[in-house]
C-alpha cells in the first residue's frame, strides 16, 4: 500500500521533539507539551477519517518495539501508530530472543543499534532501563514504562483525553486514586498534568502512597470522600499486587470497600466528573464495572483511542527532530 501525503492540519502542527529521546514526562516543558498535544489532536481527527492509507512521515524508517514486560494496549498502540506513519515495525518477542538465553540489556542494545532503527520503544521492569539504552544506541528511545519510574506516553494520552473532553487541562482538579506507590503512570501524570496547570491530588491508603509524595506538589488524602470532593477527573490506578512486597492491603474485597470506585463514591466528585483508568482494570477491585462501562462518565475507551494518536505524535516529532524537512 502506498503512503499518503501529510494533511495540512498535521503538517502545520508538526514540530521537532524538544529532546533526543522521550524518557520522562519531565523531558517536556509547557510549550512543548501543548505543541505535542496539538499534533496528537490533529492525528486523532485524522484517524477518525475513513482513509486507511498510511502517511509518509516515517516511510522507509524502522521502529523496534522491545517489551521485556507483558503489554497489550501500549505495545499494540505503538505498532499501529508507527504503521499509520508509514514506518516498518519490528516487534521483538523477548521470551524468544537472546535475552532469554542470558544476553544483557546492553548487549541487546548493541545488537539492535547495528540494525539502524529510527526509534526504539522499550518497556522494562527496571527503573532507568530506558535511560541506559538511550546512552548505548544511536536512535531515539521512547520509554514505554520502566519499573516504578515513568510511563510518559500514557500521561500524554491521558492529558489528550482530558483536553478533548474538557477543552483544557489547566484549572481542573484531577484525583489520582489507589496504588500510587507502585505506579509509573501516576508519576508521569503528576508531572505532566501539573505542568499543564491542573490541580493534582493523590488519594489512597497510607501504605500505597509514597512518603515522598508530599514533596511532589500534590495534595495527599487518605479518605476517598475528602479526596474526591470537587474533583473533575477521577483517575483510578490498578492495584499492582505483582510489585508489592508484604501485605499492604488486608484483602482485595476490603480494598474495594474503602478504595474501589463505585457510584456512591463517584457522587462525592464534582458534577459532571469523568472517570479514567490506564488499564488493565481489575474489575471489582479498584473500579466497579457499572462505572467503568458507563460511557456518560467513563473516558476509558477514549484513552485507548487517544493512545494511538498520542504515540503517533511522539514518533513523528522525534523523527522531525532527527531529520527535519529531510524526510
Amino acid at each position: 500500500m502506498t503512503e499518503a501525503a501529510v494533511p495540512d492540519a498535521i503538517a502545520e502542527r508538526l514540530t521537532p521533539f524538544p529532546t533526543d529521546h522521550f524518557l520522562s514526562a519531565t523531558d517536556l516543558n509547557p510549550p512543548a507539551a501543548h505543541a505535542l498535544l496539538d499534533l496528537a489532536d490533529a492525528f486523532a481527527e485524522h484517524n477518525r477519517q475513513t482513509s486507511s492509507r498510511p502517511l509518509d512521515l516515517m516511510a522507509g524508517r524502522t521502529v523496534v518495539n522491545l517489551f521485556f514486560e507483558n503489554s497489550t494496549r501500549t505495545s499494540s498502540s505503538f505498532e499501529i501508530a508507527a504503521k499509520r506513519l508509514g514506518a516498518d515495525v519490528v516487534t521483538m518477542p523477548v521470551q524468544a530472543s537472546s535475552v532469554a538465553k542470558g544476553e544483557t540489556l546492553i548487549d541487546t542494545a548493541v545488537t539492535l543499534n547495528a540494525m539502524a532503527p529510527e526509534i526504539l520503544v522499550v518497556r522494562h521492569g527496571a527503573s532507568g532501563a530506558a535511560h541506559l539504552l538511550s546512552q548505548k544506541v544511536g536512535c531515539a528511545v521512547v520509554n514505554a514504562g520502566d519499573g516504578r519510574h515513568q510511563h510518559p506516553t500514557q500521561a500524554l494520552l491521558d492529558a489528550l483525553t482530558i483536553r478533548r473532553t474538557f477543552g483544557d487541562v489547566g484549572g481542573l482538579t484531577v484525583a489520582i486514586c489507589g496504588d500510587v506507590a507502585h505506579s509509573r503512570v501516576a508519576r508521569s501524570n503528576i508531572a505532566l498534568l501539573s505542568m499543564l496547570g491542573a490541580r493534582v491530588r493523590l488519594v489512597g491508603p497510607p501504605t500505597l502512597i509514597p512518603s515522598a509524595a508530599a514533596r511532589w506538589g500534590c495534595e495527599v488524602f487518605h479518605h476517598m470522600r475528602e479526596g474526591l470532593a470537587g474533583a473533575d477527573v477521577v483517575m483510578m490506578l490498578r492495584l499492582q499486587l505483582e510489585r508489592m512486597e508484604g501485605a499492604l492491603i488486608p484483602s482485595t474485597r476490603e480494598y474495594f470497600r474503602f478504595w474501589g470506585l463505585d457510584r456512591e463514591k463517584l457522587a462525592w466528585a464534582a458534577p459532571g466528573a469523568k472517570v479514567m483508568h490506564p488499564g488493565p482494570m481489575n474489575r471489582g477491585v479498584e473500579i466497579d464495572s457499572d462505572v467503568a462501562d458507563d460511557l456518560t462518565v467513563s473516558l476509558i475507551q477514549q484513552q485507548v483511542e487517544m493512545g494511538v494518536a498520542a504515540r503517533m505524535a511522539v514518533l513523528a516529532a522525534l523523527t522531525e527532530r532527527r531529520h527535519g524537512g529531510g524526510r
